[in-house]
């Protein structure tokens, strides 16, 4: 296949285009003997008959475009390749994402030194060139779409070394241009486009990024980027802590290989923006790059906690409630509680809290659900204690009436008979009167005696009322004691002594004797 050409410096165009032809003159070396001017003349190129056997002698696997866009590219002047090279985006666009084809033209591309040109022709300047700075950024499209997904079989170690950290690095610089043009433009249209045309290229340099996430490393560690974040810009200044925070989306690791002294300028920066602009997009984009580094290299939360005393106070008061408070609290709680372990650990306890509120709001509910019919049982109960207390004091007060009612009778009867008495007192004579008086007192005594008589009979037989149950319990005892003892003779009268057979006679005893013996006699191993 040849010699691969190591990438060479834009001052070298002529060493570089030579090189690219002599790779399309070794192909077509086979082909024609009478083109040897073309081989000591690089730049003139072959002619179209012999362009055109060179195709139909080349590998089928190699697409005939490819290899016309390299003769193309070798035979033209600086101001002309990049034009040329815009070609490569309608030839990528052809197969399927993913595919085999697409796959084979991005090796053809790289074996045919296209990817290097496109490197090379970013550091050109494209104000004179067709297309201007949109041909550029159209360049960056292609470059990092043909890098991402190729895994080229040839010069491993040059493609990954070289080729790869020289296009990120022009692609940096590229965005570097765009950004100081678009800070000297004075018309709004052009300030519009270069700001289109500043977001594309870092686009492009994110999705090189997220293809080939060693080149993360490279780009935290390059000056380009830090240059492109140092800008007072609002705008440019969002784009780039964009591209910050999806370079540490692609690899969360990369900051384990940055010096200690880049990680302090991007945090400078992004205090810095935090603490001089009010952009809500700004502030959302560096709180989350902090959380970021913060949560995936310790050492970057020791330095915010140990560097950057007040930046807890900037961050609760001039931030928030601007819409990203979730990312905010998360922040606050690794700075306040100065390692990922400690913010661990209050998310612990800030969770258990938020299952015991759930787990109470749940009981609550459910009392809640319950509570008609509790009001209604607690109602209910409540009717019918005050219905028996009214109906305890109702009949409290009609046996206090009847008990009056009967204390007036009493005193109207005691009453009637005095009166009774006097009335007959004046009619007795008064020779009878003693007599009278004497059967008085003797009535009086018998009713005296009479209800004595009644009260002491009565206390009596509550007396015996006792006595009568308990000898009555007695009674009980003792049936059920003698039944047990009743019921344990008949078990013992039931179970007799073993008496041997019965009907087993000496001639019986004999005849079963022979048949052991005789068994024995049979089966001398079993015995």
């Amino acid at each position: 296949m040849g010699i691969r050409r190591q990438p060479v410096a834009p001052g070298n165009r002529g060493a570089a285009s030579g090189a690219a032809a002599g790779r399309a003159e070794r192909v077509m070396a086979g082909i024609s003997k009478g083109s040897s001017s073309s081989v000591n003349n690089p730049r003139s190129g072959p002619s179209l008959a012999h362009r055109g056997a060179a195709i139909g002698s080349l590998d089928q696997r190699v697409d005939p475009q490819i290899f016309n866009l390299a003769a193309d590219v070798a035979e033209s002047p600086d101001n002309k390749i990049p034009t040329l090279l815009l070609k490569l985006k309608e030839i990528l666009k052809g197969p399927p994402l993913g595919s085999k084809e697409l796959k084979k033209l991005k090796e053809d591309i790289y074996y045919y030194d296209l990817i290097q040109y496109c490197v090379l022709v970013l550091t050109q300047d494209y104000h004179h060139i067709s297309g201007g700075w949109f041909t550029a950024v159209q360049l960056a499209e292609i470059l990092s779409t043909a890098c991402v997904g190729l895994d080229p079989k040839e010069d491993v170690e040059e493609f990954y070394n070289k080729v790869l950290p020289s296009a990120a690095d022009n692609l940096m610089l590229l965005a570097r241009r765009l950004q100081a043009r678009f800070l000297k433009a004075v018309e709004a249209e052009d300030k519009q486009d270069f700001l289109r045309y500043f977001h594309d290229v870092t686009n492009s340099l994110c999705w090189l990024f997220s293809g080939h996430i060693q080149l993360t490393q490279y780009a935290f560690q390059s000056d380009h980027l830090l240059q492109l974040l140092l800008t007072d810009d609002v705008e440019t200044g969002a784009i780039m802590v964009s591209v910050l925070h999806g370079i540490l989306q692609v690899n969360r690791t990369v900051l384990y290989s940055v010096k200690e002294k880049n990680i302090r300028l991007i945090l400078d920066e992004l205090i810095y923006k935090l603490s001089a602009t009010t952009n809500p997009v700004i502030g959302s984009t560096s709180t989350k790059v902090m959380l970021l580094m913060a949560e995936s290299h310790p050492p970057t939360l020791q330095m915010l906690c140990t560097s950057y005393k007040g930046l807890c106070p900037l961050l609760s008061k001039q931030w928030t409630g601007r819409g990203f408070d979730r990312e905010l609290s998360q922040l606050l709680e690794l700075l306040y509680a100065g390692s990922t372990q400690g913010a661990e650990k209050q998310r612990f306890y800030r969770a258990a809290c938020v299952i015991q509120a759930a787990w109470r709001a749940y009981q609550t509910r459910k009392r809640m659900k319950k509570l008609p019919k509790v009001v209604t049982t607690l109602q209910r109960s409540f009717r019918a204690r005050r219905k028996q207390e009214m109906q305890r004091l109702e009949k409290k007060r009609e046996e206090e009436e009847l008990k009056h009612q009967l204390l007036l009778r009493r005193h109207r009867a005691l009453r009637e008979f005095r009166q009774r008495q006097l009335s007959l007192l004046e009619i007795v004579p008064a020779s009878e009167m003693d007599r009278y008086l004497q059967e008085e007192k003797e009535q009086s005594a018998l009713l005296i005696q009479k209800v004595w008589h009644g009260y002491r009979q009565r206390r009596a037989f509550h007396k015996q009322k006792q006595a009568l149950k308990e000898f009555k319990a007695a009674v009980v005892i003792q049936r059920a004691v003698l039944k047990f003892l009743q019921r344990r003779r008949n078990l013992r009268t039931g179970i007799l002594p073993w008496q041997g057979s019965k009907g087993l006679t000496d001639t019986r005893r004999l005849e079963l004797r022979a048949k052991v013996e005789e068994y024995v006699k049979l089966h001398p191993a079993l015995c």
